[in-house]
């Protein structure tokens, strides 16, 4: 911003002035307002910026609130909110470097806003105004709120969470107690011990709280940290859950030693050895085939001991499949005709001898094995 030498002193005379608190001078170089003033704007700050990553909805006002300011302390502008940083009442080129500054930050405020409640303070005057009506409205500690937040920390408990899931949850309720200044330490500055006793008293309560909502997997822990005299912090008694918990995890997976690993390799390649050995036998015991001819039926690779002409063709044969139903329904009907015949002529059937029903059978074998090599093509034996 280009203005004259007496601009600028009329600028930080004015800024001095009409401040509840002293604020540093404006100073310029090249007509440039000092960095660090708090009416300073970096080049990367812009109206439609975020302060918190996540708009306040109406719930959990004392983590929002707590962003918001050590946002606005890092860049320097704490003050248009806590009114430290007023509208100067000089008509002066301060005015409007203020009521740029006031916007900005009264911008980010609303960005950082759910709908429904920026609409709210959509017309709020300037920064501390629209503050101030948050403060009032969600800022104020009352029994209803109290009660919420104690029924919720009476309630939280690890249950299917990690320790560090629970331990996270647990303490976002304590840090909202506090920012109600439900807990008031002692500031004073007396010899007798009694600060340090309170405090350490209500961080044991707080540890005991922890501890009691632990799964019962913990057990060992939780007595191991009970038992320690005096007791422990609550960040030393979560870090020595947390390594209980990672150690569960480590026994819990499943891990091969080096000697199982070879285990498992020598059995392997025993089972291979054992695999190809078995199959070079088969191999080799196919390979000895009979190479001769039947005397029987004159055909090549058996012999007359395993002719099958001669003792039967198998079950499994492969002409001998297609043929056996065939062969199972002939047979049905020859027997249901011998039912037939039996019971026209049953005199002259009672008058056969066993040596007769032999020779018969036996006459009926020959008849069909003849039928089957005469429908049957000449086909090598195995």
């Amino acid at each position: 911003m280009g203005t004259s030498p007496e601009s600028a002193d009329t600028l930080a005379s004015a800024s001095a002035v009409t401040t509840n608190a002293p604020a540093p001078a404006v100073t310029f170089a090249s007509g440039v307002i000092d960095s660090t003033h708090p009416y300073y704007l970096h080049p990367s700050d812009y109206p439609g910026m975020n302060l918190v990553s996540s708009a306040f909805d109406g719930k959990g006002y004392g983590g929002w609130r707590r962003a918001v300011i050590i946002t606005l302390s890092a860049k320097n502008k704490l003050g248009f909110i806590d009114g430290t940083l007023i509208i100067p009442k000089t008509d002066s080129a301060v005015q409007q470097t203020w009521g740029r500054c006031n916007d900005m930050v009264l911008s980010w405020l609303l960005n950082s806003l759910s709908k429904e409640i920026a609409e709210s303070v959509l017309y709020s005057q300037s920064a501390k105004d629209l503050w101030s009506d948050l403060e009032d409205r969600f800022g104020q500690a009352n029994g209803a709120k109290l009660f919420q937040l104690q029924k919720e920390l009476s309630s939280v408990v690890q249950g299917n969470s990690s320790v560090s899931t629970y331990f996270t949850k647990i303490k976002s309720l304590w840090d909202e107690l506090d920012a109600l200044n439900t807990f008031s330490a002692c500031v004073c500055e007396c010899e007798c011990g009694a600060k340090v006793k309170s405090l350490k008293a209500h961080q044991d309560e707080r540890l005991l709280h922890f501890l009691m909502g632990l799964n019962d997997i913990f057990i060992g822990v939780r007595s191991n940290i009970l038992l320690s005299s005096p007791l422990p912090s609550i960040r030393q008694a979560y870090s020595l859950v947390i390594q209980d918990e990672k150690q569960r995890e480590i026994h819990a997976t499943p891990a091969y030693s080096g000697e199982s690993a070879s285990f498992i390799a020598t059995n392997q390649q025993g089972n291979f050895r054992r695999f190809n050995k078995n199959r070079m036998h088969k191999t080799s015991f196919e390979s000895k085939k009979y190479v001769g001819i039947c005397s029987y039926c004159k055909k090549p690779g058996h012999s007359i001991q395993k002719c099958y002409r001669i003792h039967g063709f198998p079950a499994d044969f492969k002409f001998t499949r297609e043929k056996r139903f065939q062969g199972v329904a002939q047979a049905n009907k020859a027997s249901f005709s011998n039912e037939e015949n039996e019971q026209g002529s049953a005199s002259g059937v009672q008058n056969l001898t066993k040596e007769d029903v032999a020779e018969l059978l036996q006459l009926l074998q020959q008849v069909r094995v003849g039928h089957s090599s005469a429908d049957t093509p000449d086909v090598a034996a195995n």
